[in-house]
């Protein structure tokens, strides 16, 4: 008898109190494990979940959170061998487990740095943007971000066991909320052996983590308001899932990423030997075979000019010769198997489904050679290429996927049926244009993004550096309308703000401060005798204020800027023609005004402050002239604590200042902020 999967659940790992589901090796066909959740006490889960994983979460900092994922992603990258080894049992290649396992990783490396360095250090992530309320500034507005209190379910699909779960748990630790599992049965051993490994390292708090092996059982009717749900598989079981009552009662979140009929489409103008033409061949070659075409973002749908359809049949039709399928460990092996022999059935009835308004021009039978495995016992499919010829008149080849190692090519004859036919597939993933011409990208592009959920053109100048069409990145958005689900995952931190509540908050301004951590117009300023730059970074108060002398402009303060910045703009030093400008007198530089505020502000003598780390948010407000007085205002806006670096002597933060340069009529002239990098008492 086999092994029976674990799920990990409450703290403790268990089995199943049934048979359930047996999953196969998808090249030898061999038993490897029974699947089942029977005995799960799911409330227990979420309960879990809810009080020990999300209050151990949220009373970390994101930047505390992001280095859980680094370690974590670090821990795991040093034993990858373990993932492989077992990643080959679902069909998977030695590129194709890349892809799924340290893409995974990498995406925890991504999510880890985009926080530590755009999050605050914060249990909270403020929005930028005060909004003033009243007419004498008493009345605030402020958004803030703050974890929800409840548990992130991802429910996901078997083509990437552990990318699929380690791309939606990143953003979700990351916004302090703890995850409940539930992978795909086909390949659930794999994120088994995974999350074994994630929960034996103990990284992550208690109950950040949770693994469902099996039916999610009643969990949807257990959830609430401040739980959130993301799906990724097929569009009709994501559907059911959405509508799901207690999901529509109770509005809980919920994020769907489906499969869809992604398009990849020749541009017009491109010529049979040219590099664009070679690079569109091998993008559908490789979209068709990698992951044996069980990718939600593969070329589907193979879009090409009327004229150029022969010469795409036979270019594909000849790359496709020199993919050898079989068991990956074998010699030159490029595409495994589909991830079981059910699957492989599913392919098989959707490309049926396909020729009633195709034809088979390549593959598509029982006659294709396996290396080192026997076809009969392993989820063998070949590489298939359908031809559709009146596409535009016929809805099969944008309704009906076949997930698996298949293309529909289908010809255009103007670019507005290409941009049609792109639209047909009734919204995807992720599609691409293959052209030179960076008109004809502007025009496809424009007009068809609305359908997409990302876009891709591809052209021998980016062809080297080129992550290829179906390959989501961490920074950009994976989603798309309609079918593809109506979702977005990734994209940055905008994935974090998903598992946040956003709030608005409004306030006198000295309590918004003390809310927020961060100064706001019109709060309370601090002054005491001891300059702020003589604070180390535990001892500056937010609100820590000071008012400098005064200093007057002269004419040999503009002329000497001038010489030294070489700025000699007419503003600054022709007084007949600064006379009929918008300035109508000769006016100092304005970069000169901020080096004189920092003159009034800066304590020359070594101390706690470090260096400077940078200026943001610049704007000059009123021209400062010859014999104009300015003074500056100089205040703590807000603290981000750093982590100390193994080559650092110190620690140390960045301390933001807000600066306030106003003349002699109460006037402001200059508005920034700078940061500087200030010593910081490391913590007991």
């Amino acid at each position: 008898m086999s092994k029976k999967l674990q799920s990990y659940v409450n703290g403790q790992w268990l089995e199943g109190q049934d048979d359930g589901v047996m999953v196969y090796n998808a090249i030898n066909g061999d038993a490897i494990a029974s699947v089942s959740s029977k005995g799960v006490d799911f409330q227990a889960a979420i309960d879990y979940g809810r009080t020990v994983g999300g209050r151990a979460l949220r009373a970390m900092t994101s930047h505390e959170r992001a280095n859980r994922l680094k370690a974590l992603a670090q821990h795991l990258m040093s034993i990858k061998d373990k993932f492989y080894a077992v990643s080959a049992w679902t069909g998977a290649t030695k590129a194709d487990s890349w892809v799924d396992i340290e893409g995974g990783l990498g995406t925890l490396f991504t999510y880890s740095s985009l926080v530590r360095r755009e999050m605050p250090n914060e249990t909270f992530w403020l929005e930028e943007g005060v909004e003033r309320l009243s007419a004498n500034g008493t009345f605030l507005g402020r958004h803030v971000l703050v974890p929800k209190e409840g548990v992130a379910v991802h429910i996901n699909a078997f083509n990437f066991p552990c990318w699929g779960f380690l791309e939606k748990m990143a953003p979700s630790i990351a916004a302090g909320m703890p995850v409940i599992i539930k992978p795909a049965t086909a390949s659930s051993y794999l994120t088994e052996v995974m999350v074994k490994e994630i929960v034996d390292s103990g990284i992550l708090p208690d109950g950040a983590i949770q693994l469902i092996c099996g039916s999610v059982g009643d969990t949807l009717n257990r959830l609430n308001e401040q739980d959130v749900v993301t799906f990724t598989g097929s569009a009709s079981t994501g559907q059911m899932l959405r509508s799901h009552p207690n999901i529509v009662a109770k509005s809980i979140p919920f994020t769907m990423e489906a499969d869809s009929l992604n398009c990849s489409i020749l541009g017009a103008g491109v010529e049979p030997g040219s590099p664009e033409f070679d690079l569109f061949i091998k993008e559908v070659a490789k979209e068709m075979t990698t992951k044996a075409g069980q990718k939600c973002t593969a070329i589907r749908r193979t879009i090409v000019p009327r004229d150029r359809v022969e010469a795409v049949q036979e270019a594909l039709a000849k790359r496709l010769d020199g993919i050898k399928i079989g068991d990956p460990a074998a010699e030159g092996v490029r595409m495994g198997a589909l991830v079981g022999r059910d699957q492989m059935a599913d392919v098989r009835s959707a490309v049926n489904s396909l020729c009633e308004a195709a034809e088979v021009v390549y593959g598509g039978n029982d006659d294709f050679d396996v290396v080192g495995a026997d076809k009969d016992k392993g989820a063998f499919f070949p590489s298939t290429v359908l031809y559709c010829d009146k596409p535009l008149s016929t809805e099969v080849p944008h309704s009906v996927e076949a997930f698996g190692p298949v293309t529909t090519m289908m010809p255009y004859d103007s670019t507005e049926d290409a941009i049609e036919l792109a639209k047909m597939g009734k919204g995807s993933l992720a599609g691409s244009l293959v052209t030179a011409d960076d008109q004809e990208a502007a025009k496809v592009i424009l007009s068809t993004a609305a359908y997409h959920g990302r876009m891709l053109v591809l052209n021998q100048e980016c062809a080297k550096e080129s992550t290829g069409h179906g390959s989501p990145m961490p920074t950009l958005v994976h989603g798309g309308p309609g079918r593809a689900g109506g979702g977005e995952e990734l994209g940055g931190l905008r994935s974090v703000k998903h598992y946040m509540q956003r709030t608005a908050i409004q306030a006198s301004p000295t309590t918004m401060t003390a809310i927020t951590k961060e100064f706001n117009p019109g709060s309370e300023q601090l002054i005491d005798k001891v300059h702020p730059f003589r604070k180390n970074f535990n001892e500056v108060r937010i609100g820590d204020t000071l008012i400098t002398h005064k200093r007057t402009v002269t004419e040999a303060d503009i002329v000497n800027f001038g010489c030294i910045s070489g700025d000699h703009f007419y503003a600054h030093f022709d007084e007949t023609a600064v006379a009929d400008s918008l300035f109508g007198k000769r006016v100092a530089h304005g970069y000169f005004i901020i080096s004189a505020a920092a003159g009034m502000f800066v304590d020359p003598a070594p101390g706690p402050v470090l260096a400077n780390y940078g200026l943001e948010n610049l704007r000059f407000v009123e021209p400062v002239g010859i014999g104009d007085t300015i003074q500056t205002r100089l205040t703590c806006k807000k603290k981000i604590k750093k982590d100390k670096r193994p080559d650092e002597d110190k620690a140390n933060g960045v301390v933001v200042w807000d600066v306030e340069v106003r003349n002699q009529h109460d006037e402001p002239v200059a508005l920034y902020n700078i940061m500087t990098l200030v010593e910081r008492e490391e913590d007991e």
